[in-house]
């Protein structure tokens, strides 16, 4: 029998839960899925708990009761605007008579990389290392069983405050399921969305969730950079809802129904879209206000100017994120949007307009099962989680690394994780 693999994705705007078997072809088998709307969450942090546990709790018993499995232990996705990264550098001496690298002398370079002042408040989520250098020869993937005196990894690492990783594990704790290992998001997204030529060409990731965006430029088949930027679906949303003035759940009917990321209409598209809404004779949309009772007629073509500055503004956040990191010039295989806001119509057009680099929006892809309930960006996450867990869960385990304990030693845990992921 395939190993069976549980992701929860617990995001802003959903809590999605995935129960599946990896195939050995690859291939991720769908058994059930367990979706609820979020509560209790602000930009992918823990605001209350109580609530957060109950939609997982939800989320988790219709998993189970679609797939009729058992959920004890999961890979958890974390975001949220308290994550952050930076990279560092370890360096070691090879001191075996013979000079070869050991898997011994890798983890020491990545435990010296790891050397680096961290804030009390804050701690590591992933060390991963991306490229190995080996007496000044750069561009080494794999050192084990070469030779050499001085070995060097150059590692990227993401941290994120303390207290909210902690309340994220307490809140999936509390529903009887063992956090078996957190992930960074897009790193998640990435497994699903992403080919191995797109990440040794260079090519960056936009996911683009209810509350946040996550970043991750993978580059030489590494990741080399990641980010969270705090505007998401929901601001999409909430500018209808300010402009508009209209309800929250009908500016996002709205969006839904009609949005499109670029304002002008394309040739032969009819201002109201062929859809059911009630229009007037000059193609309006009549829709509610704020105000009980009340009616109000709107253009599609106004719908989507807002939709489109909002729009304009999250890409060019990417793009200036993008420059920062100093890797603008390295993405070949260009930028791959996904998450519930890439399904906004025309955002790859927008953005490939905007940017000049080629755009498309993931999809996850190598699924059987319950395969078409997830053929969305806006699953991405909850599909990497489990082509995470199908790759590094055994190695985990036999590293003898126990489910995450917000009590537990965090040097053990990280110390553990290294010796699994290592070449």
């Amino acid at each position: 029998m395939q190993p069976t693999v549980v992701g929860i994705d617990v995001g802003t705007t959903k809590v999605c839960t995935i129960v599946a078997q990896a195939q050995p072809d690859g291939k991720i088998n769908i058994l059930g899925v367990g979706q609820t709307p979020s509560k209790g969450l602000d930009k992918g942090v823990v605001v209350n708990i109580d609530e957060v546990v109950n939609v997982i709790a939800t989320s988790v018993e219709k998993a189970e009761r679609l797939s009729g499995y058992r959920i004890d232990t999961a890979f958890i996705g974390v975001a949220g605007r308290h994550v952050s990264s930076l990279n560092s550098r370890g360096v070691v001496a090879i001191g075996q008579p013979d000079y070869e690298i050991s898997r011994n002398d890798v983890v020491r370079a990545v435990e010296a990389a790891q050397a680096i002042a961290i804030p009390s408040q804050r701690e590591v989520i992933h060390v991963i290392p991306r490229a190995y250098i080996l007496d000044g020869h750069e561009g080494i993937r794999d050192p084990i069983g070469m030779s050499g005196f001085r070995l060097e990894v150059e590692t990227h690492i993401v941290t994120g405050e303390t207290m909210a990783i902690q309340n994220l594990i307490k809140s999936v704790q509390r529903t009887g399921v063992e956090v078996e290992d957190l992930v960074l998001q897009p790193l998640a997204s990435g497994e699903a969305v992403l080919t191995p030529e797109d990440k040794d060409r260079g090519v960056v990731l936009v996911d683009i969730g209810g509350g946040t965006t996550d970043i991750a430029i993978f580059i030489q088949g590494g990741i080399w950079h990641t980010c969270v930027i705090p505007v998401g679906g929901n601001h999409f949303t909430n500018d209808l809802v300010y402009v508009l003035q209209t309800p929250y759940n009908t500016a996002e009917y709205l969006k839904l129904k009609y949005g499109s990321a670029i304002a002008d209409l394309m040739d032969g598209e009819d201002e109201g879209g062929g859809n059911d809404e009630p229009l007037d004779e000059e193609g309006l949309i009549d829709t509610e206000t704020l105000t009980m009772g009340e009616r109000q007629q709107v253009s599609r073509q106004v719908i989507n100017e807002i939709l489109q500055a909002r729009a304009e503004q999250v890409i060019e956040l990417v793009y200036n994120e993008i420059q920062r990191s100093g890797y603008h010039g390295l993405l070949q295989a260009g930028m791959v949007l996904t998450g519930g806001g890439a399904l906004l119509p025309r955002l790859d057009e927008l953005a490939r307009d905007m940017l000049g680099i080629p755009v498309r929006i993931g999809i996850p892809t190598g699924l059987t099962g319950l395969a078409e309930s997830m053929n969305s960006p806006s699953y991405a996450t909850s599909v990497g989680l489990l082509r995470w867990g199908s790759r590094h869960g055994a190695a985990i385990r036999l590293a003898g690394r126990e489910s995450v304990s917000p009590n537990g030693s965090i040097y053990e845990r990280f110390k553990n994780w290294l010796r699994a992921f290592l070449p």
